[in-house]
């Protein structure tokens, strides 16, 4: 089995388990610590080393991170402390764990695992993966190859200038909906992305 250490920093939690990369499966159980807050770079890093010693051994991590990632440099930072932007993020969290790793945008990561293990394995076209969270996260496949930092999030809709503080699923306790309010708000955004984008 070819396995590795899979990291998910969000908003609001961090969490961590070994991932078995032929079948995309959790070995073990997926361990978690609540994002702190604020979400400086040196307070996020100590966490998620915390995470990966508690899991032990040495092999690499894959790491999906809430922000644009460029050559593993923070672009954005609508989720975390914008103290991050300018940091190469994946040096940070290399020299705090000693291991090797593959760091991409968290929702990248979740349409890269898509198309490798699940909906979206052997689909052409256009694939989208939209993750509800503490924001909005989306990753855009074309022909099963990704379309890196799709920020969905980050756009208008209906007056909300970062529509993600409308729509995400963390707007349920903060606007205090129920479930079948926010459903019906979050099938506005997915109707106004699937007429945008046409996914298949």
């Amino acid at each position: 089995m070819a396995a590795s250490v899979g990291l998910d920093i969000g908003g609001t939690g961090i969490k961590a388990g070994l991932v078995d990369l032929d079948t995309g499966r959790l070995v073990g159980k997926r361990i978690r610590v609540k994002t702190p807050s604020p979400a400086t770079p040196e307070a996020v890093v100590e966490a998620a080393a915390g995470l990966v010693e508690n899991l032990g051994g040495e092999s690499p991590l894959g790491v999906g991170f809430p922000a644009v990632l460029v050559d593993g440099v923070v672009r954005s930072a609508n989720n975390i402390d914008p103290s991050w932007i300018g940091l190469n993020a994946a040096s940070l969290l290399a020299s705090a764990t000693g291991r090797d790793i593959a760091m991409i945008n968290d929702a990248d990561a979740a349409a890269l695992c898509e198309a490798r293990y699940g909906a979206a394995r052997g689909v052409d076209g256009t694939v989208l993966v939209i993750t509800f969270g503490t924001g909005i996260g989306s990753g855009m496949l074309h022909d099963g190859r990704l379309v890196p930092n799709l920020e969905l999030g980050s756009m208008e809709l209906e007056g909300h200038q970062f529509c993600e503080d409308f729509f995400a699923a963390s707007a349920m306790e903060q606007d205090g909906l129920t479930w079948e309010q926010w459903v019906t708000r979050v099938n506005r955004f997915l109707r106004y992305v699937r007429r945008i984008f046409t996914p298949r």
